[in-house]
């Protein structure tokens, strides 16, 4: 009987820091948080990139959120209940996946293209395809089919596919099918090595 997967590690009230003990580190902490995200960040394609989560990306976004909108205790709650689903499990990988063109137009007639795109991708590993789920927080496609420029994905991988991807120098591959953009990228190892934390022992 294979071993059930560690109980994903959650952020709690108390790993909150009073915004008196937050700010004068702020600066520290999103350099540190800027270099870890550097290691979880892939791009696919000239406009598309993944920043892959965990709980420490998490609780960060947490913590920018109470500082910015200074919300204090009323907020946490809610911070919590809307973040904390995206911390992996122990047999997946979260992503944000980010449609980037800086100008306007440009963007807004590209994502009118893109209806649909979260349905598209996929991590291939060990000859096998884990295709991303869409978080159903919202509707992130609308009805004339421009999609958002922000997306939340889930990649659930089996056991093989697991084992495959903590072995050294692993190809992994991140892909985008969408019949208007289809890209892939191969996972650098420093990523790899990176991502391999969010799978449980």
């Amino acid at each position: 009987m294979s071993k059930a997967p560690a109980k994903p590690r959650l952020v709690t009230r108390a790993d909150i820091l009073p915004m008196a003990d937050y700010a004068p580190r702020r600066i520290e902490l999103r350099r540190e948080l800027t270099a870890m995200r550097a290691k979880r960040r892939v791009e696919v394609g000239p406009f598309v990139s993944f920043s892959f989560e965990c709980y420490q990306t998490i609780w960060h976004q947490i913590q920018e959120m109470l500082y910015i909108e200074k919300g204090g205790e009323a907020q946490i709650d809610g911070e919590l209940a809307a973040y904390n689903p995206l911390i992996p499990t122990g047999t997946e990988l979260v992503a944000s996946m980010m449609i980037e063109i800086e100008d306007p137009v440009r963007r807004a007639q590209t994502l009118a293209k893109l209806g649909r795109i979260e349905d598209s991708v996929a991590i291939r590993v060990a000859d096998k395809a884990a295709i991303a789920k869409p978080e159903t927080d919202e509707e992130r496609t609308n009805a004339e089919g421009k999609t958002s420029a922000v997306h939340f994905l889930r990649f659930t991988l089996d056991a093989k596919q697991i084992a495959a991807f903590k072995k050294p120098n692993a190809e992994i591959v991140l892909a985008v099918g969408h019949p208007e953009y289809r890209h892939l990228a191969i996972l650098p190892e420093a990523t790899r090595l990176a991502l391999v934390e969010d799978f449980a022992p």
